[in-house]
């Protein structure tokens, strides 16, 4: 098992070695207490590329649903190209 403290700083690496950003916490489901999303600080290509407008002094942070990762070590692996990721990543609210 990993904890979500161990996944904070980690890279997320997409298809096609694509950096997205790094995680930066985790939502969960009270319900069930099942972790639903990563929260991925964006990279600022990450962001133009996903078709943010980047903030001027800070990042934007999406979540990530967790069903999409393929795989968790040095780096946070996903199955998903950018491309695949515009329709599925959304902004985290404040």
């Amino acid at each position: 098992m990993t904890s979500v403290s161990e996944l904070n700083g980690k890279n997320v690496i997409g298809a096609g070695a694509f950096t997205l950003g790094e995680v930066e916490g985790a939502e969960f489901d009270t319900k069930n207490w099942q972790i639903t999303d990563l929260q991925v600080k964006l990279t600022s290509e990450a962001t133009e590329r996903l078709g943010f407008k980047k903030p001027t002094l800070s990042h934007i942070v999406v979540l990530l649903p967790v069903i999409l990762v393929k795989a968790v070590g040095d780096v946070v692996s996903l199955g998903s190209s950018i491309e695949e990721l515009k329709s599925i990543v959304r902004p985290k609210k404040d």
